[in-house]
């Protein structure tokens, strides 16, 4: 590592919701970070205005916020190397960009799309294995190597359309060493002439995205491994500027693949299997379409921090379940691997369950009291406590306590008729009434006075104590589910026990 302050950013374009992919490069951006004591930088890059979608930067801000990776540095906390938004550092850009073709490493392109076009042809006809704009075909182009200087200062008078490309050298193999990736070698004769600068006044990524990292003082570029392709490109850039002994040192992170395995997650893949591959719910400011999000599908951030780290990162060791805190001191780029990690719905299930058993029973009241008013269903925080307790070991999420307690807030109108049959015999109805006599007597209502009465009587009668507990069950349920039968009891109350008994006696007589 370099004898400097670790200086990392995300750095996401504003095109619409941030996938899971992203959300992953931006953690591990965040425990690197705060493993080596640095700063994590939020950077939007909208250099590409065609493609900017409102309420996208919203998005991101809010999603990092929910997950806790709070950038030291960004668009709302803006530091000394702002501004944070590329949009908004425009007029740094076309310095650098003028600076490069004075160093004689770029130049003026004046190309129409016509010419471009009758370019690509001609390379096709002549099936040319290098179909592109590059140290061959630039000669015969409409550009500043090709025009004389009194030609291009014209051209450059009159408002006439250019580009500022990127010179690069015909034949020199590009050396890099990637911290995931080893050392990475490409030769420049397969590199075309990128576009830098347009005359629109915007540049486009790799001028800003250089550009931003060299004035940010960026260490470490941490990123997914789609920008492999242009590492040779940004190499050279930095070269071209005479910033090699402050480039930052390079990652570039695997893809989070398909569940099957095969190819990049994408949202497609979420529609079709029920799982959300946003970290938050995204509506499309055009189509008014809604793609769900782990926030609103009932994730705790936790759980997605915690399933994200080990997509692609092996922390060495036997444990699974981390918080931050506890995965900053661990994180290693060394430990992150070259393959594609596979996408695992049901393991993220997993994660969210053992993030909500850990979470206190009064927190998940609280969660659960919202829900319930959805439903018009008012109860008090106490006892949602005590019916949390009972349900949360069978439960993923807080919007599976429903289900598996609705029994606690309306008695059964009607009942399962498998289970009637299974459980309810002749003699279930006269059983009940005698449970109704027990019921009656108890003054102390709690489950262990009940139990104890109730299991007394049973044996001291000879009863089936099987038999009567499952028809039990049922008066008081509905149907064969729920926790322990006199922890209901003791949270419905006497009352509503009564009613209940007395209901399934007249209904299934």
């Amino acid at each position: 590592m370099q004898n400097r302050r670790v200086r990392v950013r995300f750095a996401p374009s504003p095109t619409g919701p941030l996938h899971i992919g992203g959300v992953r490069t931006a953690l591990f951006n965040y425990l690197f970070a705060k493993k080596h004591g640095g700063d994590f930088l939020l950077r939007i890059e909208d250099t590409d205005q065609g493609r900017y979608v409102p309420g996208a930067e919203e998005y991101i801000v809010n999603s990092l916020n929910w997950l806790g990776l709070v950038p030291d540095e960004s668009i709302v906390k803006e530091g000394k190397y702002g501004p944070y938004r590329q949009s908004e550092r425009k007029e740094i850009y076309q310095k650098y960009a003028i600076d490069l073709i004075h160093k004689d490493k770029a130049y003026y392109a004046f190309d129409t799309p016509e010419e471009l076009e009758i370019m690509r042809e001609k390379l096709q006809n002549e099936k040319s294995a290098i179909q592109q704009y590059n140290a061959h075909t630039r000669g015969e182009m409409k550009n500043s190597l090709t025009l004389s200087n009194s030609e291009v200062l014209e051209k450059l008078n009159s408002g006439e359309n250019y580009v500022i490309r990127f010179k690069m050298p015909a034949n020199e193999d590009v050396v890099v060493q990637d911290i995931i990736r080893g050392q990475v070698t490409v030769n420049s004769s397969l590199l075309d002439d990128k576009v830098l600068f347009k005359s629109d006044g915007m540049p486009t990524y790799h001028l800003a995205n250089i550009v931003d990292d060299y004035l940010m003082q960026i260490s470490h570029v941490i990123r997914g491994e789609e920008w492999l392709p242009s590492l040779p490109l940004h190499v050279m850039l930095y070269r071209a500027f005479g910033w090699e002994t402050v480039m930052p040192e390079f990652a570039h992170l695997p893809l989070i693949l398909k569940p099957e395995g095969k190819g990049k997650l994408s949202k497609r893949d979420g529609d079709k299997m029920g799982f959300p591959v946003f970290p938050l719910e995204w509506q499309d400011p055009e189509t008014g379409e809604i793609s769900s999000g782990y926030r609103e599908s009932g994730y705790f951030p936790d759980a997605v921090i915690n399933i994200l780290a080990l997509l692609g990162w092996n922390p060495g060791i036997e444990q699974e379940f981390f918080n931050v805190e506890e995965l900053a001191p661990l994180f290693s780029l060394e430990r992150v691997g070259k393959s594609g990690s596979r996408f695992d719905p049901e393991k993220a299930k997993w994660f969210n369950q053992h993030y909500l058993r850990k979470r206190e029973n009064r927190e998940l009241a609280q969660e659960f009291s919202k829900l319930l008013k959805l439903k018009n269903v008012d109860a008090d925080i106490n006892k949602l406590e005590k019916i949390v307790a009972l349900v949360k070991d069978r439960s993923v999420f807080v919007k599976d306590f429903w289900e598996q307690s609705d029994f606690f807030f309306v008695a059964p109108m009607a009942f399962d008729e498998k289970t009637i049959k299974k459980r309810w015999k002749e003699d279930s109805s006269a059983q009940m009434l005698q449970m109704i006599e027990i019921l009656e007597k108890c003054q102390d209502f709690s489950a262990h006075l009940l139990e104890s009465e109730v299991k007394a009587y049973i044996e001291q009668n000879n009863m089936n104590i099987g038999a009567v507990m499952n028809a039990f069950r049922v008066a008081i349920v509905g149907e064969s589910k729920g926790p322990h039968l006199f922890d209901i009891l003791e949270i419905i109350g006497k009352e509503q026990s009564i009613s209940r008994l007395n209901y399934a006696i007249e209904k299934l007589k």
